[in-house]
């Protein structure tokens, strides 16, 4: 266990090629007593080889990237054929393209804007350490609104099915999942432990056969249990 609860601190890489930016979140990072800077990169090669070597709780990757991009780099730390895979969040200034897309399908565990506060950051880094995905509520919009469409609307009996076999506090759940909320905002908002959120999360990937966060919440928009405003 790492984190301010173990009193061990959460070993950050941080991987971005400008030299300015990347100080700077080695700053931000710095403030804080239970995080900890054990490197940077400031090329895709260098991310991998500092990954591997140094094995960090959170990558912060940037997606542009020289000599290896952060797409690749991530697929290569943490893709499905990775046998010790690191968690990696993405942090970028770009939110409309299909750079968010791809990073999340390489095995990235997150995804914020640079322009995010710090705050924003450095729990984006916990959550991320703490096992759990994240995307911020304007990445889940525009995630969903440009690339629902990639995933096989279901049929309406097949929704019925499908979300006939969630319990209520479950179809809850997913819910704040598809509204982009974290676990810990999640037991917030339903009163509840973050441990019994956890359950509920991997009661809802087992029953909807969903693989990860991701699909959950690009299902529960296409199934209508939240709607992208326009």
């Amino acid at each position: 266990m790492t984190g301010a609860d173990s009193g061990v601190p959460i070993r950050v890489l941080v991987c971005e090629d400008q030299e300015l930016v990347r100080a700077g979140y080695v700053t931000v990072f710095g403030t804080q007593p239970d995080l900890e800077v054990v490197g940077e990169a400031g090329d895709g090669h260098a991310a991998v080889a500092a990954a591997r070597r140094l094995r960090p709780d959170v990558v912060v990757m940037d997606i542009r990237m020289p000599l290896l991009d952060g797409i690749e780099a991530t697929r290569l730390l943490a893709g499905p054929d990775v046998a010790e895979p690191v968690k990696v969040l993405v942090v970028t200034t770009f939110n409309l393209d299909e750079y968010v897309y791809y990073a999340l399908r390489a095995g990235a565990s997150g995804f914020l804007l640079k322009d995010s506060p710090p705050h924003e950051l450095i729990n984006g880094v916990r959550t991320v350490a703490a096992g759990e995905s994240l995307l911020s509520p304007a990445v889940t919009r525009q995630l969903v609104g440009r690339f629902a469409e990639r995933i096989r609307r279901p049929r309406k009996d097949a929704v019925a099915t499908g979300l006939s076999q969630l319990a209520p506090r479950e179809t809850e759940v997913l819910t704040l999942i598809a509204e982009g909320l974290t676990n810990a905002e999640i037991a917030d908002r339903m009163v509840i432990g973050r441990e019994t959120v956890k359950t509920y999360v991997s009661r809802i990937l087992i029953k909807l056969d969903l693989r990860d966060r991701v699909q959950a919440v690009v299902y529960a928009h296409r199934v209508g249990l939240v709607v992208v405003p326009d």
